[in-house]
Parts: C-alpha cells; structure tokens; sequence
C-alpha cells in the first residue's frame, strides 16, 4: 500500500507492511509482514522514514528480565511521515515531518504542568511492551499479538504512537540525521544542559564515550568546560571525542591507580561534574568517588544492562556530593525537542559525526551486531522508499 494512496483514504484501516520481529531474548531478528491496525482516538499512524539503533534496545533485547514480552518490534529513535490520524488529533495532519518519543508529553498532568518535571504521568515510559491508552497492541501476525517497545516500535515500516509521543518538526530537517534527537543525542545535551547546567571554567569527567557521552561532552564544550575527560577503554574513540570537544583521555586499563584518584590528580581535587554513559551501576560509584567534595554533581543516564542497585558509602554524599539520574537529557520532549533540531539547522550541534553506520532495513541484524561489539556509534537504518 502506497503511502499517497493511504493518505487519500478519510478513514484508514488495517495495513500489512514489513516488521523486524525479535521473538525471544538475544534471538535474531526476523523481516516478518505483521498487520498493523489503524490509529485510534487520539493517535498517528506514521511511515518510518529512518530509525537509528539506540544501545537500550540492544540492552532491552538481551535482557532475560522480560521474556515474556515477546515476539516483540524494538527501535524507539525514529522520524518519519505521518500517514494517518485517530480521532480527536488535531495537531498533526497526514504528511507531517515527526520524531517519535519514547517518552511522551500530555501538557496536563502534574508533572507536566510543575515545571520541574519531564516524566509525565500519563504518556512516560512504557514498559509492558502495550499502547498507552488501552494497554492493547496495534501489531499482530495472522492473529497473534506482537508487543511494542517503549510504544514506539520504529523497526517497522510503520507504526502506531500516540500523537503525544511525537512531535513535529521542520520538514527542511534531514530525517535520516535527527533521528538520534529523539533520544541519544538529545539525552546527552540535555543532561549537559539542563541536569547539571555545566558553568562556565568547570572540570568535568564522562565515563563512556558512546553517542551520550560525546553528546555530554559537545555540551560541557559549548558551555566553556575548561577540562572534558573522557573514560573509556576504546582507545581508537579518543580522536573523534576530541572533535566534541574532550580535552583529556583515560583508559582504565592503563592506569596501576583507582580511577577516582586518577582523576583526582587531575583535577586538583575530583570534577565538578561526572557523568556515567555506560548503564553499569558498579560504575556510578566511581563516578562519585571522582567528583569533588563540597559541590561535585554525579549524573547517571546509562540504562543498566544487569545489576540495577546502587550502592555508595554515606560519607560521599555526607561531604557534599549529590548525584542525581537524568531520562532525555530533562527534555521536555514535545516542548523543547523542536528548539534542538533548529539548533541543527543552524549549525549550532553537531550531529552527523555520531553516526558512523548507514544500512538498508533488511540488515538489522548485522546494526545489532555492531552495536553489540562496540563497533559503532550510531548506525541510522534505512526503510524502503516505496512501500
């Protein structure tokens, strides 16, 4: 079904277009036609343009926590075309630009209207692999239920969203770029941003130098940091993170010393501001030890891959130290994510050095494997053009 022959139709209906399916934990994905159906009240349905592959769907992917939340299509950092609107939308029209939102705005809830908040009540982060509204699937395979992710689904030729968990954009914007702004880049400059509000002067310390991290480090470099240091036990990243602006590199597997006191050394006394990248809870810890006493901010915004408890001695928080978590970079997603992508337009981020991989839909699985050897950044995958 053509995308011009869906749009002239007033009332839409059911459509059969192409899904990666994953149909358990770890197990390949697979090119299966799925039925989607149409939007429902206060919903779009959108043609995935591009969708780039976020290290949380790898993680989600491989977890054993969730099993039963399978066959299920994954990808959450999405832009496309909106083929079609639910009832009650009034904001969006079919052919508008979008990205999609894993973690949506109501505009009315408490949490949205504090000023304080972007975890909003009602449109957050999904976990049971459901819609929004009436905890239902729009996927299926000749009858049986397929899960969502994060009620996004983008590793889909189109998908269903709930018009708060997208936004428009400019439709000059190249779709294949701002995808990582829907969560990756926009988390990083956010909790750069927003979360620590890096001053003027600051030392600050990053530990993971993935698409976060070097997004973390592009806006401590814009807020005038004086020292970005960069943990991470991938030599080959130090070039390309001196681009975004990291002054300083540490392997861990070059230093005899603990990392805190490497850094300690470093810094006269601990960073004003750390940020853990990687999801390794072990590793918040020492990015607390790495802070300074009295002011030293510790952010977290890797989602962890096993053990999700964190421990820290008293006495580092006793001495002044606050750490804090952060869920895209503060963003309030429908609000303020249109403000960065015109920050792109005009040069003013940088964007397309994170992507170091481009690949057709048909191989997904060789972007995981990528992903999965810490072989890429971003790896933005290409659906087909005329479906």
């Amino acid at each position: 079904m053509s995308l011009t022959d869906s749009m002239q139709n007033k009332q839409p209906g059911v459509i059969n277009c192409k899904a990666a399916v994953a149909w358990g934990p770890g197990e390949a994905m697979v090119i299966e036609e799925v039925e989607l159906s149409p939007p429902q009240t206060m919903e779009i349905r959108v043609k995935v343009v591009c969708t780039s592959l976020c290290r949380s769907d790898v993680t989600a992917w491989l977890s054993q926590a969730q099993a039963s939340i399978y066959p299920r299509i994954f990808g959450h950092e999405a832009s496309g075309i909106v083929e079609s609107v639910g009832e009650g939308v009034t904001e969006f029209v079919e052919g508008d630009h979008v990205l999609t939102l894993f973690t949506g705005e109501c505009m009315s809830c408490r949490h949205c209207t504090s000023g304080k908040s972007n975890i909003c009540q009602v449109l957050g982060l999904e976990r049971k692999g459901v819609m929004h509204s009436d905890q239902k699937t729009r996927f299926s395979i000749k009858g049986k239920v397929v899960y969502h992710y994060c009620a996004v689904s983008s590793f889909s030729e189109y998908t269903v969203v709930h018009s708060g968990c997208a936004v428009k954009v400019s439709p000059i914007a190249p779709l294949d770029k701002i995808c990582l702004l829907s969560c990756g880049a926009a988390a990083g400059l956010g909790a750069a941003w927003k979360v620590a509000n890096i001053t003027e002067g600051s030392k600050v310390v990053i530990f993971g130098l993935g698409t976060v991290g070097l997004s973390v480090a592009q806006g401590a470099k814009m807020r005038g940091a004086s020292q970005i240091i960069g943990v991470d036990t991938m030599q080959e990243k130090y070039e390309k993170a001196k681009a975004f602006g990291v002054t300083d590199f540490l392997n861990p597997n070059d230093t005899d010393e603990s990392i805190p006191q490497v850094i300690k050394h470093m810094t006269d006394g601990g960073a004003d501001y750390s940020f853990e990248c990687i999801g390794d809870t072990g590793m918040i810890t020492t990015a607390l030890q790495s802070c300074c006493d009295g002011w030293g901010l510790t952010v977290t915004l890797g989602v962890p891959k096993l053990n999700p408890m964190v421990t820290a001695h008293y006495g580092l928080l006793l001495t002044g130290r606050t750490l804090t978590g952060s869920l895209f970079g503060g963003w309030k997603p429908k609000s303020e994510i249109p403000s960065l992508v015109d920050m792109y337009l005009k040069k003013e981020i940088e964007i397309d050095d994170l992507i170091t991989h481009n690949l057709p839909f048909e191989d997904i699985n060789t972007a995981f494997d990528l992903m999965k050897n810490g072989t890429c950044l971003r790896c933005v995958i290409h659906m087909p053009t005329g479906n």
